[in-house]
């Protein structure tokens, strides 16, 4: 019973044996490495390189993707970790010359994250690369061994994460897109449905309805992990980005019809077709995102958007019914939504490096997909060294307490200082709070392993107990530990440096107590730092960050509906503004994820902040796409009613930033309308006028009461869960908000 027991519970904490056979390979690996340079080829140095050279690739480093690419990688990775150990080697010589070098490649090191935020998971381990070799004696002549050791341990730990036990490939971000692309399809047949029988079975409707939410949900770039998501800067990543947006936006849409489906089956049927249509492009382009699959061909939808703009239900200004203006309204929302279904089409050619043609970057929308990636890398750091960028403070502060560290370990001499620095780096976190809840394990467990360890020394004293022993401590610290949780982990790391140290430099018992004296020292610097240099972490970045992203998002609704009227040009340089406001607002909403925080304390839902931002840029540029500047000039009644819901926009943008800026719960006052309501807005205008200027009003409104249905969607998160993460980071899961 007790055997099916501790079974169980070890299902529960590591499912499918995930953390067990990691453990396993890296113990493997790392004995080899470590017996073969230490005893077979007798050089202490190749088998301290070599040793921390598989912890460091093996333990620390968080790579994506299945065996092959993670292997790729670590082999890729090569030539960076020469370089870091060259450096480390030859500004050994100096105390004051490793800090600096630490300060700069401490900081170079984590900011390359900006460009591909997948890149943090090597972070660490390349700072532990340069931190061992910047450490006395200063000996450059050893660097063949010290690159050989390291050079052996990560290509035999590639070939390791090929061969032995490969962990089962996760669902990519690619696949969960091609689900949520089915899902969202499928509704959107429910909505053409709902056009030609109205009669349709509610429950499939809801069960269709309720699919298509969740698929979507899945798509959130915080409800995947770092490794899987497109964070990066780069063409396919953006695309991918781009094809979330679009799904969403047409999810809202294809609800909204759904919730707007007429008494009666409509006559005309332009707009269920274009609907149809847009649901098998839908499908297809998810299915485009499988390797090897053909790419999408847009034939089709162009067909059907040409022939449901020329079925619009407008005749020369009289004789229009109250159906006539209803299907106008439909078929402006199945028109728009057709605009977004082009957008998804075209990222998945883009995401799978298909060639664009001219039409295909039309607005400007994937025209950086004709730029070369290091011209987007160069904009995404540009971007990014701003002040109130969180991945720059947070660069910042490891830079600095690392180099403080560096200096802390040479002034006193310490005899193992690399350990100040591996407890700084263990230690330091985002925001003070974080940092302050990584303390108490990291001493306590340190406690606890030297007090064993120190035991043990004062015991046995045979190099060769240690050397058998090994591959427990191995075992025992990357697969044990990391199921008990941190305080065991660090108890346990300090039980196999002890275990390591004993056959590198014997020094007895006094080697527990460097080791408990080093981890001390670095977390007091860690926790100094953490609470000096910018505190508050991601959250307070994010709050101000979100305040610039709304207001700059109220400017570009204001002057795109001036622009409509002719009263100003083309909005561009204000939709250039909230794209440079995206990148530091999604920057600061990625770093927040891996904060600590109190479920009970959080008022802002900032999903739906964001989600709010992104319905404004696309939605903008496909209006301006359809509506040319100035289209609906010299229409004053015209012109009343949409300087009306532009100022309401704004006052309630104005209100949700206001109230962000101080974490409190926003709730915007904007009431969200449906067809029907609209028609009740817009029908007293409509007398005498034009049909294309009738469309363009209708188009204009409708994006601007999808936009108040955006906001309305803000408000606190209903639940949040914190769970730490397999490196005792914390993680925040917010409960997804439909549309009310």
């Amino acid at each position: 019973m007790l055997a099916t027991s501790l079974l169980g519970r070890l299902r529960r904490r590591d499912p499918g044996y995930a953390i067990l056979r990691r453990a396993a390979r890296l113990t493997l690996v790392a004995s080899v490495v470590f017996y073969g340079c230490r005893y077979g080829a007798g050089s202490p140095t190749l088998a301290t390189y070599g040793l921390f050279g598989t912890i460091a690739a093996g333990a620390f480093a968080q790579l994506p993707g299945p065996a092959p690419q993670r292997a790729r990688i670590l082999v890729l990775s090569l030539p960076g970790v020469w370089a870091l150990i060259v450096a480390g080697s030859l500004l050994a010589w100096s105390t004051w010359a490793a800090a600096g070098g630490m300060l700069v490649i401490g900081f170079v090191v984590a900011f390359a994250g900006v460009g591909n935020p997948r890149l943090v998971g090597l972070a660490s381990a390349f700072q532990l690369f340069y931190i061992l070799a910047s450490f006395p004696p200063y000996q450059p002549g050893t660097l063949p061994q010290r690159l050989g050791g390291v050079t052996f341990a990560i290509v035999l730990l590639a070939a390791a994460e090929v061969v032995l036990w490969p962990d089962p490939v996760p669902v990519s971000y690619r696949q969960r897109l091609a689900e949520a692309a089915d899902g969202v399809a499928a509704l959107l047949d429910t909505a053409a449905d709902g056009l030609t029988h109205p009669g349709t079975d509610p429950g499939d409707r809801d069960a269709r309805r309720e699919r298509a939410y969740d698929v979507v949900a899945a798509i959130e770039l915080g409800r995947n992990p770092p490794e899987w998501a497109p964070t990066a800067a780069g063409v396919q990543d953006r695309a991918l980005r781009i094809c979330a947006a679009a799904l969403r936006e047409m999810l809202v849409e294809a609800d909204r019809l759904v919730a707007d489906a007429p008494p009666e089956p409509i006559p005309d049927l332009a707009a269920a077709g274009l609907l149809r249509s847009g649901a098998d492009i839908t499908r297809a382009a998810g299915r485009s995102l499988s390797p090897g699959a053909p790419a999408v061909r847009l034939d089709g939808l162009d067909t059907a958007v040409g022939r449901a703009e020329t079925a619009y239900p407008l005749g020369d200004g009289d004789g229009r019914d109250a159906s006539d203006v209803s299907r106008l309204c439909r078929d402006a929302s199945a028109l728009a939504l057709a605009d977004q279904v082009r957008v998804f089409a075209v990222g998945t050619r883009v995401a799978t490096g298909a060639r664009l043609h001219g039409e295909d970057a039309t607005s400007g929308l994937f025209e950086y997909a004709r730029h070369s990636p290091w011209t987007l890398y160069r904009w995404q750091f540009r971007s990014h060294l701003a002040p109130r960028s969180a991945h720059l403070h947070s660069s910042i502060r490891l830079a600095v307490a690392l180099a403080v560290a560096r200096v802390a370990a040479g002034v006193l001499q310490l005899t193992h200082g690399f350990w100040v620095l591996l407890a700084t780096l263990t230690v330091l976190r985002t925001s003070a709070s974080d940092t302050r809840t990584a303390l108490r394990p990291a001493v306590l467990g340190t406690i606890i392993g030297a007090v064993v360890s120190g035991g043990l020394m004062l015991v046995v004293d045979e190099p060769i107990v240690y050397a058998i022993v090994l591959p427990v401590t191995l075992m025992l610290a990357f697969g044990v530990g990391r199921l008990l949780g941190p305080v065991w982990q660090q108890a346990l790391f300090t039980l196999l440096l002890t275990v390591v140290f004993a056959q590198l430099s014997p020094e007895g018992w006094r080697l527990a107590e460097a080791r408990l004296v080093d981890v001390l020292l670095g977390a007091v610097i860690g926790v100094l730092v953490g609470v000096a240099i910018w505190p508050r972490g991601a959250a307070h970045d994010l709050r101000h960050n979100a305040t610039r992203y709304l207001a700059a998002s109220a400017d570009a609704v204001e002057q795109t509906v001036q622009a409509m009227l002719g009263d100003a040009p083309s909005p561009d340089r204000a939709l250039d503004r909230v794209r440079r406001r995206m990148i530091l607002i999604d920057s600061s909403y990625c770093q927040y994820h891996f904060e600590r925080h109190d479920p009970h304390r959080q008022h802002v839902n900032w999903a739906a902040i964001l989600s709010a931002g992104h319905h404004v840029v696309p939605g903008a540029e496909s209006l301006l796409r359809r509506n040319p500047p100035g289209c609906l000039a010299g229409w004053p009644e015209a012109a009343t009613l949409l300087r009306d819901s532009a100022a309401r926009l704004r006052s309630a943008y104005d209100d949700v930033a206001r109230e962000v800026a101080h974490d409190r719960a926003p709730n915007p006052m904007v009431d969200p309308t449906g067809c029907a309501d609209e028609l009740d807005r817009v029908r007293p205008l409509l007398s005498g006028k034009d049909s294309r200027s009738v469309r363009h009003l209708v188009e204009v409104d409708r994006w601007l009461t999808g936009l108040a249905a955006s906001l309305a969607r803000i408000g606190p998160p209903a639940t949040a869960a914190v769970s730490p993460n397999d490196g005792g980071t914390p993680t925040v899961g917010e409960t997804r908000q439909r549309p009310r």
